[in-house]
């Protein structure tokens, strides 16, 4: 069956399509059998991982048709970021995909430095600690995932156990950068502040007990009956299917193809970590669950290996022309500028002074061109297109969000199966909808 969701019109320049979004009333209309009915799932949240809106066209429980509605939760984010100098496009891009700040923040952080041309001053300690971050956040998003899909197929369980390992890495992250989501900490030409010694510390105790975690929740949902039955075979996009939509992260690992751009075009010196990259063969719900197990198993890995190599430096390039002139410390009134580094520029060099407002209010200069770059965010190819006209404000700059593209499969996913394998298939993808109505 086929559904006319724009009315048309011949013209001198061809056909034109009238497209408006009052469309539920004409799906209704055609739908040219009593037996089928249109039923909305969202945008209200329950089950749809977000503010999703999905139309659902159903005969019995059947899935006929599926049609993803996007934008409900849209905040302009990438327009704003024209409006803001270099350093401040950091606090926007965060907020996108809200489970995933620190892959915002780096992968845009990067696209500044390659137009910048400054790649190659990154210093080791900042790139050390980028991976670090990235690495733990990764292993947070994931159990954000694990959590809610859990809660969605019946393992309340597993809700409570999710969140609770998250809100330890949470406060790790607010120990590190005084917030727990949302931190602006990579900037352009490296980070915020450094990473503290009780930092350190805490990390290396989740690095003790975290292990034994992944293992009982494999141990809680591997086994069970139930959570097989939902998962194995259903929400089947094999790696053809995964090709031809775009799609990448877990839900192509699961069907067999070990891409992964940490291994495939490295960057942050992940080339010089030894991990592996998790694949399944099955390409259903169950595989990305397993991708998504194994790949907080190899986080872990990376995490230690970087609390290993970290070696006393600066975490900011040398060019006092680009970097941002803060040096933070913790007051009474939190975290803010030094009382030395205020009394300095405000009682010793007029020079500093004058450098520090422009910097700050103005911001540096990049050079016009644009670059492309893409890194491995938890739910696939996160790349940041920015253009750059030669001002102290981007021109241009676009996110190749992997929810957005993911997205793409859920009727491919659900055409043809059951209304409640479409709670599956949707949470099997990890949509966020914050990255992708950005």
């Amino acid at each position: 069956m086929t559904t006319d969701y724009a009315a048309s019109r011949e013209t001198t320049e061809g056909r034109v399509f009238t497209v408006t979004g009052g469309d539920w009333d004409s799906v209704v209309n055609e739908a040219g059998s009593e037996e089928r009915i249109v039923v909305n799932m969202g945008p209200q949240h329950p089950s749809t991982h977000g503010v999703l809106r999905l139309v659902l066209e159903l005969e019995g429980e059947t899935v006929i048709e599926a049609r993803t509605v996007i934008g409900y939760l849209h905040t302009g984010i990438e327009k704003n970021l024209e409006f803001r100098n270099w350093t401040q496009g950091t606090t926007f891009v965060t907020r996108m995909d809200y489970l995933a700040p620190i892959f915002n923040e780096a992968g845009y952080c990067m696209a500044v430095e390659k137009l910048l041309g400054i790649e190659d001053q990154i210093t080791d300690r900042a790139n050390t600690i980028r991976v670090l971050m990235m690495e733990l956040n990764r292993i947070s998003s994931h159990l954000v995932w694990l959590a809610t899909t859990g809660m969605e197929l019946g393992a309340l369980s597993m809700m409570i156990y999710g969140f609770r390992e998250r809100e330890y890495v949470l406060d790790i992250f607010e120990m590190v950068t005084g917030l727990r989501m949302n931190m602006a900490y990579v900037r352009p030409g490296g980070l915020a502040q450094d990473l503290p010694d009780e930092a350190v510390v805490k990390i290396r105790e989740l690095l003790g007990w975290m292990p034994d975690r992944i293992d009982m929740y494999e141990d809680l949902l591997s086994g069970n009956t139930i959570w097989r039955e939902r998962t194995q075979g259903v929400a089947v996009l094999d790696v053809t299917g995964c090709l031809a939509l775009g799609i990448t992260g877990p839900v192509l690992r699961s069907a067999g193809l070990g891409w992964d751009l940490r291994k495939q075009q490295p960057y942050c010196g992940y080339e010089t970590y030894d991990f592996e990259v998790p694949t399944e063969s099955t390409g259903d719900a169950w595989g990305r669950y397993k991708v998504r197990l194994n790949e907080m198993r190899q986080s872990l890995r990376i995490v230690e290996q970087a609390l290993d190599r970290l070696e006393p430096g600066p975490i900011m390039i040398a060019d006092k022309k680009i970097s941002w002139p803060a040096q933070l410390a913790v007051g009474g009134d939190g975290l803010g500028n030094s009382l030395e580094h205020v009394a300095k520029i405000m009682g010793q060099s007029m020079e500093a002074l004058i450098h520090h407002f422009k910097l700050v209010t103005e911001g540096f200069r990049v050079p016009a061109g644009q670059v492309y770059v893409p890194i491995e965010a938890p739910r696939g190819e996160l790349g940041v297109h920015a253009v750059s006209d030669g001002g102290t404000r981007p021109f241009r700059v676009h996110y190749r969000e992997p929810s957005f593209v993911n997205l793409q499969a859920i009727p491919a996913m659900a055409e043809g199966g059951l209304l409640a394998d479409v709670i599956v298939g949707g949470a099997s993808l990890d949509p966020v909808m914050g990255g992708c109505d950005r």
